[in-house]
């Protein structure tokens, strides 16, 4: 679990980014990311994720509003900020023509870091790049340069560590690589903020977990405490015999009935005490309604995200 230091490394107070269309692409986020955790951004495309992680970057200045990162407020003191920062973009943009070996070693000097060999080659180790050392990166294939990306972003040993979409068209192994390093870094104390669409994987990794709609950071919740706060769980009940409909006296907006008519499901709150599977039993046995089989389901993030997202629009209509 991430530290119980929740001091934050990472303070968003206030900010608007408007584009000179007009095109309003973050309203009023206010947020605080702890030094140490995992925390996922989830969110549709369009939503404001990259803009965000932008801003904190300083590649893009907010409309208005303050953003600090590590203590240093990345305006007036953007180097400081910066350096505390390593960034994994979702494009592949590299110096086609330098070896791996080279670029990261621009990278770590960049932001004024000693020279350290050491550290360096245990970077390219640890993302299964130190064989492909003094190849041309133009030569790698589109794995190896997401690789040299993360390598780049690790170079200066930053506290901070931002990964803009770091699965998209990504193999499966390199997949797990990243992710094992990434507990690793976390392990150590790094900060790891992360924009996926791949919601198992937030929900595998993530300490704490926000979700951004329309430019609006509609929840910010640890996510165990978002997975029961939202998360529904599900009886399903496979029949004996079909039926056609569910007879008046059991019908209620927790009970439905599949379009075969095969399964009973029952939504059920599992924070309340009073759970009505018992009474639900009961009443079927009343009814002479016999099931074969029985088993029970939860939401998965995805579910809970889906129904936030669909919420937010309903709402802002």
């Amino acid at each position: 679990m991430a530290s119980d230091n929740h001091d934050p490394i990472v303070c968003l107070r206030g900010i608007h980014k408007t584009y000179a269309s007009g095109f309003r692409a973050l309203q009023d986020i206010n947020l605080d990311i702890r030094r140490g955790e995992i925390f996922a951004l989830l969110g549709p495309n369009g939503a404001g994720k990259t803009t965000l992680i932008s801003i904190v970057c300083g590649i893009t200045n907010a409309t208005s509003g303050t953003v600090s990162a590590d203590g240093h407020d990345t305006l007036r003191d953007y180097r400081a900020a910066r350096a505390s920062i390593g960034l994994v973009p979702q494009e592949l943009h590299t110096d086609a023509f330098e070896s791996v070996w080279a670029t990261v070693k621009f990278s770590r000097g960049l932001f004024g870091k000693a020279p350290d060999a050491a550290y360096l080659e245990k970077v390219l180790r640890d993302l299964s790049l130190w064989d492909k050392r003094n190849a041309k990166i133009m030569t790698l294939s589109g794995g190896m340069k997401r690789r040299v990306l993360i390598a780049k972003a690790l170079a200066h040993e930053p506290k901070i560590l931002f990964l803009d979409e770091p699965s998209a068209g990504v193999d499966v192994e390199l997949r797990h690589d990243m992710w094992r390093m990434v507990r690793e870094l976390r392990a150590k104390g790094t900060t790891i903020i992360l924009t996926t669409h791949y919601i198992e994987e937030a929900q595998e990794m993530a300490d704490r977990i926000g979700v951004i709609s329309k430019g609006e950071l509609i929840v910010v919740e640890d996510k165990d405490v978002l997975m029961r706060k939202l998360g529904k769980k599900q009886l399903a009940l496979t029949l004996r015999h079909p039926m056609t409909r569910i007879p008046t006296e059991l019908r209620n907006e927790t009970l439905e009935l599949s379009e075969d008519g095969q399964t009973l499901v029952y939504t059920f709150d599992s924070q309340k005490e009073e759970t009505g599977i018992a009474a639900l039993l009961r009443q079927l046995n009343e009814h002479g309604i016999d099931f074969k089989d029985l088993r029970s389901s939860e939401s998965s993030l995805e579910d809970i995200f889906v129904n936030l997202i669909r919420q937010s629009k309903v709402e802002s209509a």
